[in-house]
């Protein structure tokens, strides 16, 4: 029997936990099961409250910690129900946590959901916590999924750019030189905050709502004026800085503008980043494969084709890989590295001193 994994993921979007089992033989896998475990709403607010600093930290911290890991166990359970598998069949589980706060420049990343609870309400090892070794070696602790990508996406002849689009946006740039990758910086998260607060959605379906209206152009210009855009990689980012108080204090000068409009923009801004890190860092890659929840968002692919003329755009499922479960499956990959006493990083994406096998292993 070849070996079975489960990964599980929750980014900067705080909406749910996704589960993927996944059988791995050398370098291709194949996602057996797979799961979307909502997060309860009283959770979700405590996250997106901890990931800013305010009151009463380590309380709420040591609070949420549990809390999440039994979500993530319940996501776990699901899974083998549905997939009807038991613990003892499975080699590990690779969790990523829940970043509630990412400042690699202070020399610190944090990620919560207690492993050993996981391990412990489970029955299965855990590997967790595998920001931390790569910042600790000097590394950004982000991105990790171009590891990943590299094993299972690379193909020789042909440069392709695989573009995650969560709450923040990341690429990885498979060619013949080494592999890169960065964050290009928002995602989803400044659209969806945006959408929640004047529709009462979470998100912009298809982004319908942005397609609704212009962009304008003067505020697109005074939010591509943010320092991190112009900063070379290795670099990566978060709610820390991309954030509601971030884009309130920068429409301060466009009150005139309609909601519409801004959602409009900002779904502009995450297009224009992505396409101008693409042109700068990949011009001669051609093949653009698009995962994460911004996949499904018909306006930004609209306009990053609009944008890369010269590019092909199209989702990871052209390569075998579903665009909602790619960041698991990295995680469920991550995990069999370190198992394997093998490196899950790549110090050219991360700015490492070097390849570092991550994580720490919670036995069942």
């Amino acid at each position: 029997m070849k070996p079975l994994f489960i990964g599980l993921m929750s980014g900067t979007s705080l909406d749910a936990v996704d589960a993927v089992l996944v059988e791995f033989e050398g370098a291709s896998c194949r996602i057996l099961t797979a799961r979307s475990h909502p997060l309860p709403e009283q959770l979700r607010q405590t996250l997106t409250e901890l990931t800013l600093p305010g009151d009463n930290e380590i309380e709420k911290l040591a609070e949420a910690d549990p809390a999440f890991a039994r979500e993530c166990a319940g996501a776990v359970q699901s899974l083998l129900e549905a997939s009807q598998q038991k613990p003892e069949n499975i080699a590990a589980i690779g969790s990523h946590g829940q970043t509630i706060r990412h400042r690699p420049g202070q020399g610190y990343t944090l990620q919560i959901g207690d492993p050993s609870l996981i391990a412990e309400l489970t029955n299965t090892t855990v590997v967790a916590d595998f920001r931390r070794r790569d910042i600790a070696a000097g590394g950004q602790g982000a991105p990790l999924v171009p590891a990943f990508h590299q094993s299972v996406f690379h193909q020789s002849g042909e440069g392709r750019i695989i573009v995650n689009i969560g709450g923040m946006a990341n690429l990885t740039i498979l060619d013949e030189q080494p592999v890169r990758g960065f964050d290009t910086g928002p995602g989803n998260i400044l659209m969806d905050q945006w959408c929640q607060r004047h529709t009462g959605q979470p998100y912009d379906s298809n982004g319908q709502w942005a397609e609704s209206a212009s962009v304008d152009q003067p505020l697109l210009e005074h939010l591509l004026k943010e320092a991190y855009f112009h900063q070379l990689p290795p670099k990566s980012t978060g709610r820390e800085l991309f954030n509601r108080q971030w884009l309130d204090n920068r429409l301060e000068q466009f009150p005139h503008l309609s909601p519409a409009q801004v959602q409009s923009t900002l779904c502009q801004l995450t297009a224009s980043t992505i396409a101008h890190d693409i042109s700068q860092f990949a011009p001669d890659s051609q093949a653009v494969y698009l995962c994460g929840g911004g996949a499904h968002n018909q306006t930004l692919t609209k306009r990053l084709r609009q944008q890369l003329p010269d590019h092909s755009v199209s989702t990871t499922e052209a390569l075998g890989i579903h665009p909602d479960w790619v960041e698991a499956v990295a995680f469920a990959w991550l995990a069999r590295q370190t198992l394997l006493g093998l490196p899950g990083n790549q110090p050219e994406v991360t700015g490492a001193a070097g390849p570092r096998i991550l994580g720490a292993i919670y036995p069942a």
